[in-house]
């Protein structure tokens, strides 16, 4: 029975962050995480494809950060440099706490005989992609709180 009541099914993609993704800790479970990244990327105007509490892990559709538009994985995208999508993993740190990382990605080319993942590249920091991602850490930090440092 409890085989049965377990799922390897996840909303999670098989790939890790790119290093350079940010991260922070916040007070906050995993759980709560979630619904607050969730508000604060469709309050930036950008929609989400795929969101999960369970997992802790949002996507979103691929956002092109001059015309503020969403486009599907198979729309053509009008600027490949200046469109970036977001990724959001949610992983309890210890009771309490979550480590919220961040990732934004671009692909400077397409080509269908290739996986997704493999033409995405880490936009630069000067760039609005980063940005953005920045902004939205910042804020999922300042909704739920960040851990106070402790002196001995």
């Amino acid at each position: 029975m409890v085989i049965a009541a377990c799922s390897p099914a996840t909303t999670r993609p098989d790939f890790k962050p790119f290093p350079q993704a940010l991260t922070a800790v916040v007070t906050a479970p995993p759980e709560r995480v979630v619904p607050v990244v969730d508000s604060l990327v469709e309050a930036l105007g950008v929609r989400v494809r795929r969101v999960s509490v369970v997992d802790g892990y949002l996507e979103t559709d691929w956002y092109d950060t001059e015309t503020k538009r969403s486009f599907g994985d198979r729309q053509d995208v009008p600027d490949l440099r200046r469109t970036v999508k977001l990724r959001c993993w949610a992983d309890p740190y210890v009771p309490g706490e979550t480590t919220v990382t961040v990732e934004v990605a671009y692909r400077p080319r397409v080509d269908p005989s290739r996986i997704e993942r493999d033409l995405e590249v880490v936009p630069p920091d000067s760039t609005p992609g980063r940005e953005l991602a920045r902004r939205l850490l910042d804020e999922v930090k300042t909704r739920v709180g960040t851990p106070t440092a402790t002196t001995p």
